[in-house]
């Protein structure tokens, strides 16, 4: 794992709700980590219209976007090319997509915007405002489409927030008889305003749900326009452990259990077999919980010292599945054992794994359902999972 010299994580979210009577959404967010640069980059466009040619374009975008930024393209060269290769509608005369662009390091913060809304910056529960500037586009033509690009810089500090909408937000409500003209910017600051002082160290991915459902509401819930919010927040990291497996060797036991309660963090132990090795060692008994059942899985357990206890390849496959098949912002929070595990993942930035190589016999029974797989299979694939889609920071170990 890449250690941050900075001390924080960057937390990144997105929260999305489709026009009214659609089944996809005319914005797109992308967002990737260029781990060996420590580096973080958020794209969120807006296709025109809605609907799948909404999100053709915006997705092209923010696609085009990723890959510029990642070459390390200044802001006036990226603009140029996406607005090269847009072309203009034809009957409305105006650019196909427009766009948000953020570009994080250890120590620098880079915004490109497009015609979206202006980016909210809050440092605490304050309104940052960094110095931005206006760049001209030459080279493209920009017949009946803004010539503008607004762009900024600024060293981030802990507590940072920088939230990016679509005008689906700030124009949520429209026509109502309580807001003619739509919520508006003003009412929008407002909000986030509120709801940081109100919950200090609310997740990038809370705070993004918070703005979009308010606005769904302001559309009494039948959205007008395609709408999304991208949070980034540079936190303290919260730290989650999953120990699973018995170790190969059993004289690794005791190093096994002092590193899993020597852990400061959320502490998951996932597997009958590992959960007795605990019990064992701390003199700890080990106690099913009926309360919160999941019929596809045994029931999740308490022991003293530890978090969570449940069983482990069914559990950790159906967890797969949950993340495999979900944004962070739709899954739901249900109380199975495989739920309470994902619900921890997403409220965690940094996930360390300590895997037991020890091959646990009844797995290679070829009566058993093709899913379950041998453990570092199932870890492999729940790291890619969450490195690569929901940009947590993880690092295992096998004992």
């Amino acid at each position: 794992m890449i250690e941050n010299k900075t001390g924080y994580h960057v937390e990144t979210a997105s929260c999305q709700r489709n026009h009214k009577g659609e089944f996809i959404c005319g914005d797109a967010f992308l967002s990737q980590r260029l781990k060996q640069e420590n580096r973080t980059i958020a794209v969120l466009a807006d296709g025109m219209g809605h609907g799948v040619k909404a999100n053709v374009l915006a997705t092209l975008t923010s696609t085009m976007a990723i890959n510029f930024v990642q070459e390390h393209k200044d802001a006036k060269t990226i603009a140029e090319i996406i607005m090269q290769t847009l072309p203009i509608c034809s009957e409305r005369k105006t650019s196909y997509a427009t766009f948000t662009i953020v570009d994080v390091s250890d120590n620098e913060v880079n915004i490109l915007e497009y015609d979206n809304p202006q980016c909210l910056i809050m440092r605490g529960g304050n309104i940052f405002e960094p110095q931005w500037q206006c760049l001209l586009l030459e080279n493209v033509d920009t017949e009946g489409r803004s010539r503008e690009i607004m762009t900024c810089s600024f060293t981030p500090m802990k507590e940072d927030r920088i939230i990016f909408i679509s005008d689906g937000v700030t124009q949520s409500g429209m026509g109502n008889d309580d807001m003619l003209l739509g919520w508006g910017r003003d009412a929008y600051v407002n909000f986030v305003q509120d709801t940081i002082r109100n919950e200090r160290y609310i997740s990038a991915n809370k705070l993004a749900q918070r703005v979009v459902n308010k606005a769904y509401s302001n559309d009494r819930f039948a959205s007008k326009d395609d709408t999304s919010c991208g949070v980034i927040y540079f936190r303290t990291p919260r730290k989650l452990m999953i120990a699973t497996g018995p170790p190969f060797d059993k004289s690794k036991d005791t190093e096994y259990v002092e590193k899993v309660m020597g852990f400061e963090g959320y502490k998951i132990i996932s597997g009958a077999t590992t959960a007795e090795i605990f019990s064992k060692h701390l003199g700890a008994e080990i106690i099913d919980d009926y309360e919160n059942l999941d019929p596809s899985l045994p029931p999740m357990s308490r022991m003293e010292g530890v978090d969570l206890v449940t069983e482990g390849v069914l559990t950790l496959n159906k967890v797969i599945n949950i993340l495999s098949n979900n944004k962070a912002s739709e899954i739901n929070r249900r109380s199975g054992p495989a739920d309470k595990i994902v619900e921890r993942l997403m409220d965690r930035a940094e996930i360390h794994v300590v895997v037991g190589t020890k091959i646990n016999q009844a797995h290679h029974d070829p009566s058993l359902p093709v899913e379950i797989e041998i453990r570092k299979s199932i870890i492999k694939r729940l790291v890619d999972l969450l490195e690569n889609k929901y940009m947590k920071d993880v690092s295992v170990e096998y004992l």
